[in-house]
């Protein structure tokens, strides 16, 4: 005879280690919000760094600034607040069983964040050939010559800053660092991609998915940071 099945008994999806799925959401969850409180501690190194030399070196800072590509860095902020919303749907599809939906959503989230990956190229590709890397291409002139080209029409440089190479160096390191993580989430999406065209998640079970948006709403929030703070201020 069939009966209900309770959140007592053990369930396909259900870890062997664990009393029901209570304790396992339960777990998990607090251990996606551990992960989540430690890359904020990362991060937040880099934004200590970053304040204490945007105070040490204020003209370096207005300079570097200055040369950005202000459009791109905009256009970049608006995709990825578009893969924000589109990781949005997908959890949403999982709530209501839609496996067609889930990876509609997942591939137009992947999309956004490879026409992200393009404009950034765009980017590094020009400071490379403006040779702004510090350590690996840098040249005084090059870059007085570029600072001097985007320099707001009431200030004069004429000659660099004190500090711009740290200016430069830590907006790779600041946006490369946000970058790995993008990688890393195509990687986790592809996985979770494949899992979901397998079956293996329900409107019941669907944990992976929603802890994807959790990991993915973070990396475009610290976006939502570095823009500001390396193109504007």
């Amino acid at each position: 005879m069939s009966h209900a099945v309770t959140d007592t008994e053990h369930k396909p999806y259900q870890q062997h280690h664990f009393e029901n799925m209570e304790q396992q959401t339960q777990s998990t969850l607090l251990g996606i919000w551990l992960f989540m409180a430690q890359e904020i501690l990362f991060f937040g190194g880099l934004f200590a760094a970053y304040t204490i030399y945007r105070i040490l070196y204020p003209a370096a800072w207005a300079a570097g600034a200055s040369s950005q590509n202000v459009f791109l860095g905009m256009v970049n902020t608006i995709v990825l607040i578009g893969s924000s919303v589109s990781i949005v749907m997908a959890v949403h599809s999982a709530r209501h069983d839609d496996r067609k939906a889930i990876l509609k959503w997942f591939a137009v989230t992947l999309l956004l964040g490879t026409v992200f990956f393009g404009i950034k190229a765009i980017e590094y590709g020009t400071k490379w050939d403006h040779q702004l890397v510090p350590g690996l291409n840098w040249n005084n002139e090059h870059a007085l010559h570029t600072l001097q080209e985007h320099a707001p029409k009431n200030v004069e440089i004429t000659e660099l800053p004190k500090g711009i190479q740290i200016y430069y160096s830590l907006y790779f390191v600041m946006t490369g660092m946000h970058a790995l993580h993008m990688v890393i989430g195509f990687g986790l999406a592809f996985w979770i991609m494949a899992k979901t065209a397998k079956g293996r998640f329900n409107s019941e079970y669907y944990p992976h998915i929603e802890y994807f948006g959790l990991y993915w709403h973070f990396v475009d929030i610290v976006w939502i940071f570095l823009f500001p703070l390396l193109y504007l201020v």
